[in-house]
């Protein structure tokens, strides 16, 4: 742990927090810190880890209580500190070297571990729609996970060793592709040319929608389910990817007229155990320059 903030944690989550508001979010990257830094507005008390020691004090500035935590196949590094808390949010999808994937499986069951030593009641993974696979289908929480990829296969691994925990209760949310704040779909396909698969549905979401709808299930306190995280319009490939190059400036990307392997995640849960409106849909991203 960041040694300097260890007097700063304990005064910290005497004054400010409030009873099962103790959050620590594994993984502070592009979803994990702007999840902090909503949760804290939300009066949340909020620790976050990194690997990088450099990063600590960024985290701090944020209002985050800094740790760093690295597991690793040689010697794991964590302040046992950090796992003292009312919900444990684990945002570190493995990288995707071959190597990663292969001690992904063991840092999931560490992290599991260490929950369990400290009787951490819940626990929100964020996993990806990766584990389904394209068998040319509509899937939603219901179909049966068959992934393709050795990513997937190690995301739903990780789902897995969690869910199996008796110690604490897991929820799953299965993220689409992720769009918002750097992560502009106008340069994914940016003036290339030949690109496969034009007729197929996309499967994205918004950084807001998924705060949104984390801090849903967190106020609504509906854990334990698995949550397909989609947005729920689905335009092809080539209309949305080519929109969104037009509105960012772009080149004008070009796809082939056909429909390939594919899959259309849908959701049953987001709107029978929340009720959650998602705020970015995809159409009203593209819809002003779909006849351009």
């Amino acid at each position: 742990m960041y040694s300097k903030n260890k007097i700063d944690t304990t005064e910290r989550e005497s004054a400010m927090a409030p009873l099962n508001n103790k959050i620590s979010i594994l993984g502070c990257g592009w979803y994990g810190l702007e999840l902090a830094r909503e949760l804290i507005k939300n009066d949340y008390l909020i620790k976050g880890s990194t690997t990088t020691p450099e990063k600590l004090n960024s985290l701090q500035q944020s209002g985050i209580i800094p740790y760093l935590v690295n597991f690793k196949e040689e010697e794991d590094q964590f302040d046992i500190e950090f796992f003292d808390c009312d919900l444990l949010i684990i945002s570190i999808p493995p990288k995707r070297s071959s190597a990663e994937q292969h001690t992904f499986l063991s840092k999931i069951e560490k992290i599991s571990k260490a929950a369990a030593s400290r009787n951490i009641p819940n626990i929100i993974f964020i996993s990806a729609t990766s584990v389904y696979g394209d068998y040319n289908e509509e899937v939603n929480e219901h179909t049966l996970p068959n992934p393709e990829t050795e990513s997937g296969k190690a995301i739903l691994s990780a789902e897995s060793v969690l869910k199996n925990n008796p110690r604490f209760t897991t929820t799953i949310i299965r993220f689409g592709g992720l769009i918002g704040p750097g992560r502009d779909p106008g340069r994914f396909f940016a003036g290339k040319s030949a690109i496969p698969n034009g007729k197929a549905p996309v499967n994205l979401i918004h950084l807001s929608d998924c705060i949104g709808l984390t801090l849903s299930i967190l106020k609504k306190q509906a854990f334990g389910y698995t949550y397909n995280a989609c947005t729920t319009d689905h335009p092809t490939r080539a209309v949305f990817y080519t929109a969104s190059s037009l509105k960012s400036g772009f080149d004008k990307p070009q796809f082939n007229d056909e429909l390939l392997n594919w899959k259309l995640v849908s959701s049953i849960y987001i709107a029978e155990k929340l009720g959650y409106e998602f705020k970015v849909t995809l159409n009203s991203i593209i819809l002003p320059f779909l006849s351009l």
